[in-house]
């Protein structure tokens, strides 16, 4: 792996500050690129690892591994959002019928609440690529307008973000934490991330479920009383989206590993509290990578728990922050502006809320 410096390199510095401020405006200010992503963020990756002089033989292969694998599991994103899009694709009918047998004989609130908390909750078993494809199969079956199954869909990923953090089978994030704390003094084996998160993850899950079922819900009832129509995914829609996750993951480990000397340099080194309010970087960042070089055994707990909820509260703020994001965004096309409106302002006040439990009290 090519040495990275201990001290900052001005120019590296610099090369890579402009290319966050592209990476963060570009997208909700050109039409084009809000409406092509994938490239963008490829094209990113790129820039990002030849300013950083990162360019490695293993760089390159992890990139275009990192799709097709979890861990080391021959699965991966790509395989399970086309193999499920391919099985709801051939059965929608009757999965669409079913869900609206289940919504009107729960109700709409009680529904709703059920699908964001336990599709949220069982997310660190299911993954949360699986739990993603899900909750956007779900909500375009459902009788909501276009802006609400968009609201909708950002609130369950969000719960799906805290929920797979509980255990190393959610998401990445999860799986390295374990896999770097598994020595002393933390000892972590399959059961830690739940043992010490899920007194704050849990309450937020609930929460959220919450209120996609009492703002959502109404709103649902309502629209239900007009017609509803549900055009399901063509065939080759099914296999487009596929590739694009592709594109759109191996463009995230290619960001990554790019921006890793700027995360070495300054983002390791930030007091605890402070941190917790910089891993909002996830947002744009891969939260897998911020976790492998912020975290280690010589830390406190307080600071590892801080860590990882700021990470996979602001991994919800935007499109490229969690990979359920990722999923979900490309089912139902959901643009960086759009999810921003109701990502960001939600993000920030579950950022807040978290700070005072974990930082105030």
């Amino acid at each position: 792996m090519p040495f990275i410096p201990p001290q900052p390199v001005l120019t590296t510095v610099a090369g890579l500050a402009a290319l966050v401020a592209v990476l963060l405006v570009l997208p909700f200010r050109v039409r084009k690129i809000e409406e092509n992503l994938e490239p963008f963020f490829l094209a990113m990756g790129f820039a990002a690892v030849s300013v950083s002089g990162l360019w490695s033989w293993p760089v390159v292969v992890e990139a275009l591994k990192a799709p097709l694998t979890i861990g080391t599991v021959p699965v991966g994103i790509f395989q399970v959002v086309l193999v499920m899009g391919l099985l709801i694709h051939y059965a929608n009918a009757p999965f669409s019928r079913w869900i609206l047998r289940l919504a009107r004989k729960l109700g709409h609130r009680l529904f709703l609440f059920l699908l964001i908390a336990v599709l949220g909750l069982l997310s660190s078993v299911l993954s949360v690529i699986v739990t993603a494809v899900l909750v956007a199969e779900i909500a375009a079956a459902l009788p909501l307008s276009g802006k609400e199954r968009k609201n909708l869909v950002v609130i369950a990923c969000f719960a799906a973000g805290l929920g797979g953090c509980l255990s190393p089978l959610g998401e990445p994030l999860s799986t390295i934490l374990v896999s770097k704390l598994a020595g002393p003094p933390f000892h972590a084996g399959f059961f830690f991330p739940l043992r010490h998160f899920g007194i704050l993850m849990i309450p937020g899950v609930l929460a959220l479920a919450l209120l996609g079922a009492f703002w959502i819900g109404p709103r649902m009832s309502a629209f239900a009383r007009g017609a509803h129509t549900h055009d399901p995914e063509t065939l080759k829609s099914v296999i487009l989206r596929a590739l694009k996750i592709y594109m759109f993951i191996a463009a995230l480990v290619l960001i990554g590993e790019g921006f890793k000397p700027l995360m070495i340099w300054y983002i390791s080194k930030i007091p605890s509290g402070m941190l917790f309010w910089a891993n909002m970087s996830s947002a744009v960042l891969d939260n897998a990578t911020l976790t492998s070089i912020e975290i280690g055994p010589a830390m406190t707990l307080v600071q590892i728990v801080g860590i990882v909820m700021g990470l996979s509260i602001s991994g919800g703020m935007l499109i490229p922050g969690n990979i359920p994001n990722i999923v979900a965004a490309g089912r139902l096309k959901i643009s960086m502006k759009e999810w921003a409106a109701i990502g960001l302002p939600l993000g920030a006040t579950l950022m807040a809320a978290y700070f005072v439990v974990l930082y105030v009290f």
